[in-house]
């Protein structure tokens, strides 16, 4: 039986690999984005997170909800404002409680259903600059615990904590020679991530193949989190 998949912010980066990855395997993908994207999906609704407006509504099973809208907000402590950690929570934190509120009733009605969230290498990696994203972050990963608890045994909730992965939100930060080779070597595995690193993740994490498996956050970070080298 065809599976479908609900991913929220597929227009670029880690979003679009995925989508494009389960198009391929003649997966049904619902895409819902602030952006038109640039690819054939079963189904598009254009949608501002933030906005206040109510998520469209869908009819039928959900069998996967992967949620990637994300922010890299890397200030000095001294210099953050309160702004700036409810702008990071509103993106990261809120726009994914507002999208599993919507759509739970939906999920419940797959026989295997997967949601998919995401954090960073820095919440369980202590580094400078990454105060206000591992606020956000870090209630990722206590949010991805609490509704595995919830959900289950219906419905899985699993993160993924990247590293710093090749896509237009991390350009800043690797948009010279000099800053992408300082990356790569950061990284015991001596390059950054690409998209498809994340969403071939993803995909196990969508897929029976992980049926056992609940309440996880992944580190796909090249041995960031883990190892020194």
């Amino acid at each position: 039986m065809m599976k479908t998949t609900l991913i929220l912010g597929a227009s670029s980066g880690i979003g679009k690999a995925l989508a494009n990855k389960l198009v391929k395997q003649n997966e049904s993908v619902i895409s819902i984005s602030r952006n038109l994207p640039d690819a054939s999906y079963s189904h598009f609704y254009q949608h501002d997170l933030l906005s206040e407006e109510e998520l469209p509504k869908l009819d039928g099973a959900i069998d996967g909800l992967v949620y990637c809208p994300g922010s890299i907000n890397l200030k000095p402590f001294r210099t953050l404002k309160k702004q700036d950690y409810l702008n990071d929570l509103e993106i990261n934190v809120l726009g994914a409680i507002k999208a599993i509120q919507a759509y739970t009733a939906n999920l419940q009605l797959s026989k295997n259903a997967s949601i998919i969230l995401f954090s960073t290498v820095a919440v369980q990696t202590g580094m400078p600059f990454h105060s206000s994203v591992s606020v956000s972050k870090g209630a990722i990963e206590g949010l991805t615990k609490a509704l595995a608890a919830e959900f289950s045994p219906k419905i899985r909730v699993n993160c993924i904590a990247p590293s710093l992965t090749q896509t237009a939100m991390a350009e800043k930060l690797i948009n010279t020679p000099e800053k992408l080779e300082a990356s790569n070597n950061r990284h015991p595995l001596k390059r950054i991530g690409h998209p498809m690193d994340i969403a071939n993740t993803a995909e196990f994490l969508l897929s029976e193949n992980s049926s056992w498996i609940t309440g996880q956050v992944l580190h796909v970070d090249g041995g960031m989190s883990s190892i020194k080298s």
